[in-house]
């Protein structure tokens, strides 16, 4: 598992819980397929936020955090859109002139 001296640290559970994720999205239901992936994605974001680096560093901290974050937080809001017609209409009120 550490070749060339490289951590994997908590890659693996980010992987499995992604893979899982894409599964119920494509096997039983996309919306909480896309929940449970932008939820894998922001528990990416604090996992790299915490310190727990290894295979998830790809660029500064800071920059991996706020990417993961806003990924994964755009991916569960979407997911919680597709089917409530009542909240769309709430967020599109929002950035209605």
């Amino acid at each position: 598992m550490n070749r060339s001296g490289e951590i994997w640290g908590p890659y693996p559970l980010i992987l499995a819980g992604a893979v899982v994720a894409v599964a119920t999205a494509l096997l039983a239901d996309l919306r909480w397929g896309g929940f449970a992936l932008g939820g894998t994605i922001m528990v990416a974001a604090a996992l790299r936020f915490a310190g727990y680096g290894g295979a998830l560093a790809v660029r500064s901290r800071k920059t991996d955090v706020i990417t993961l974050g806003v990924f994964g937080f755009v991916l569960v809001l979407t997911s919680m859109l597709l089917g409530n017609n009542e909240l769309k209409a709430f967020i599109m009120s929002l950035f209605a002139r």
